[in-house]
């Protein structure tokens, strides 16, 4: 059996809904019943029109903000979220994160050892490592160049590939993985520190850096890669160990868009409400997984998902873990 030493999820990450009200001072307050948690990332995307994602960080402080859809340099915009709250956090009038009346979708992250770390540091421009206070090694690593505009937010996921450290994706983009040490330095991350090489988009020399990084936590988060096998009704089954409250998906061999899922904007499989991080656009109505009690499966087939000997890449958080540290198992959907 599958258990955890985290019970509670969502005392760790949290989905959250909410609908603009267009006023400054718009506390948005997490609406389960379960720990209350200050988050150091929040991620707002108006699901009605084709706002850009919004990035906010402790670290960089409330109001100043990043968008996964774009290339552009960070900006302070105080009419965004200006407060990170006891369990939930404020917005303001800004239309990507308040229009009256549109939806929102929030996904929260806070950081801990052994789950998420947020590091910011100053590039130099040659190969080096940065330390982090992760206590685990990532699995999953987010940078972003805070200063120059007309740069890509360099990823590494420690299942793109054989040997991943010589890999490189872009979340700002669809682009297939491609082999070059200029971000990863060709090093594997630790325990205590990644590695960065010459690349200007997370190491150029003067300019601040942020990086995201996560650590794959038996029921609790998981990082992995599968291959497709084309089935439009029947398609690949991926166990993570635990009932998925959010999935990432990125096909890796070809051009694809990071197709995002959660179980707040769809309570009942087959799940239909899409988000592209890598896009400004509106919730898309494409049905392609189940969450299930122990993982996701592929219910359609297309390139984006399930193309036959298609290549994969997922990032999955959970809601319940398939067994608790009682031996309590989670329910389906």
């Amino acid at each position: 059996m599958a258990y955890t030493t985290i019970d509670d999820p969502s005392a760790y990450f949290k989905v959250q809904l909410y609908t603009g009200n267009g006023s400054a001072n718009h506390a948005i307050t997490f609406d389960d019943t379960d720990t209350d948690m200050q988050p150091d990332l929040v991620w707002i995307k108006n699901r009605d029109t084709t706002d850009s994602h919004c990035l906010f960080d402790s670290v960089r402080g409330a109001t100043k903000v990043l968008h996964s859809d774009a290339t552009t340099a960070e900006v302070t915009d105080t009419d965004t979220l200006d407060s990170f709250a006891s369990d939930g956090f404020q917005v303001d009038a800004d239309v990507k994160v308040n229009t009256n009346t549109e939806d929102y979708v929030a996904w929260c992250w806070k950081e801990a050892s052994g789950i998420m770390d947020i590091v910011s540091f100053t590039g130099n421009g040659s190969a080096r490592t940065v330390s982090h206070s992760l206590s685990a090694v990532p699995g999953l690593i987010i940078t972003k160049n805070r200063e120059l505009g007309s740069s890509e937010w360099p990823t590494y996921h420690h299942k793109n590939t054989s040997a991943p450290e010589t890999e490189r994706l872009f979340l700002s983009g669809t682009q297939a993985t491609l082999d070059n040490a200029t971000f990863w330095n060709d090093t594997a991350p630790t325990s205590s520190v990644f590695s960065v090489a010459t690349s200007v988009d997370n190491n150029q020399d003067t300019k601040d850096i942020i990086a995201y990084l996560f650590a794959e936590k038996q029921g609790f988060s998981k990082f992995g890669s599968y291959t497709g096998n084309g089935s439009s009704t029947e398609g690949a089954f991926i166990y993570t160990g635990f009932r998925p409250a959010y999935l990432v998906v990125k096909r890796t061999d070809s051009t694809n868009v990071w197709s995002c899922y959660d179980n707040k904007r769809n309570t009942f499989n087959i799940m239909s409400s899409e988000q592209e991080l890598d896009a400004n656009k509106a919730d898309q109505a494409n049905s392609r997984f189940d969450l299930l009690s122990n993982g996701f499966q592929n219910k359609t087939g297309g390139s984006a998902n399930n193309t036959s000997g298609g290549t994969y890449v997922y990032i999955a958080f959970a809601e319940a873990p398939l067994v608790n540290s009682e031996g309590v198992p989670a329910t389906a959907r």
